[in-house]
C-alpha cells in the first residue's frame, strides 16, 4: 500500500471494505428491517466460532474511499449498519459524518474493544471474552448481544449485563453451529431470567446475506 493510501486509512478517509450489501437485519432489536450493511475488514478479537473469519486480515480488503462507500449506501436504505470484522479498529468519524449529512440512520455492531469513534443512532455491543469492551462501550450500548456457545456463556452474559445501563436491551443468541444444543438451554434460562430476550440469526433461516 502506498504512503498516501495508508494515510487515508489511518485517518478514516478510506477503509478496508470487505463487502457492502442491501438485505434484512437478521439479529437483535431491528431484526426483519431493511438495511444496507457495510462490512469493514480487520479484527484481532479472534473468536474461534466466528463465521466471517475472512474479515480478520484487513490487508485482504482493498482500501475504499469514504465517498465511494457512501455513494453506494445511500442508493439503498435510510438505515446503515456498520459491521466487521471490528469496525472500531478504524476511525469511523469520517464515514459516519458523511452518512449523517445524507440523513442516514447509522447503526454499529461491535465488540466494543476499541475506543468509540463516529456518530451512532444505535449501538449493538457484542462483547467477547478474549478482549473485553471499554467502559465507554458499556455506557453507550443500546443493545447487548451475547453469543451462547456453551454453559459458561450464561455466566459471562450476567457479568456483562451488570456493566451496561438500565436502558440497554439484553439478548442471548445461539452460536449457529451449536444452536440445536444450546437453544433448549437458552429457553430455560430466559424463562427463569426474563430480563433477557432470545435473538436468532433469522437471515440464515431466510437464506439471505
Amino acid at each position: 500500500m502506498n504512503q498516501l493510501l495508508q494515510e487515508q486509512v489511518n485517518t478514516g478517509a478510506a477503509l478496508p471494505l470487505m463487502e457492502a450489501f442491501y438485505t434484512l437485519q437478521g439479529e437483535g432489536y431491528h431484526k426483519g428491517s431493511a438495511a444496507f450493511f457495510i462490512r469493514i475488514g480487520g479484527c484481532d478479537v479472534g473468536c474461534h466460532w466466528c463465521d466471517v473469519k475472512e474479515s480478520w486480515d484487513s490487508k485482504n480488503h482493498p482500501p475504499t474511499s469514504i465517498e465511494a462507500i457512501v455513494e453506494q449506501a445511500v442508493q439503498h436504505s435510510k438505515t446503515i449498519v456498520i459491521t466487521g470484522g471490528e469496525p472500531l479498529m478504524w476511525n469511523m468519524e469520517p464515514l459516519t459524518s458523511a452518512l449523517l449529512q445524507k440523513g442516514m440512520q447509522i447503526h454499529i455492531e461491535t465488540s466494543g474493544a476499541y475506543e468509540i469513534t463516529g456518530h451512532w443512532d444505535w449501538f449493538c455491543l457484542s462483547p467477547k471474552k478474549n478482549k473485553p469492551p471499554t467502559p465507554a462501550a458499556y455506557e453507550r450500548a443500546d443493545e447487548l448481544k451475547i453469543i451462547v456457545y456453551n454453559k459458561d456463556d450464561f455466566r459471562f452474559a450476567e457479568e456483562q449485563a451488570s456493566k451496561v445501563a438500565q436502558k440497554c436491551i439484553l439478548y442471548l443468541q445461539p452460536e449457529w453451529s451449536r444452536r440445536e444444543q444450546v437453544m433448549p438451554l437458552m429457553v430455560d434460562y430466559v424463562l427463569k431470567n426474563p430480563k433477557w430476550k432470545i435473538s436468532l440469526q433469522t437471515h440464515k433461516y431466510l437464506n439471505i446475506p
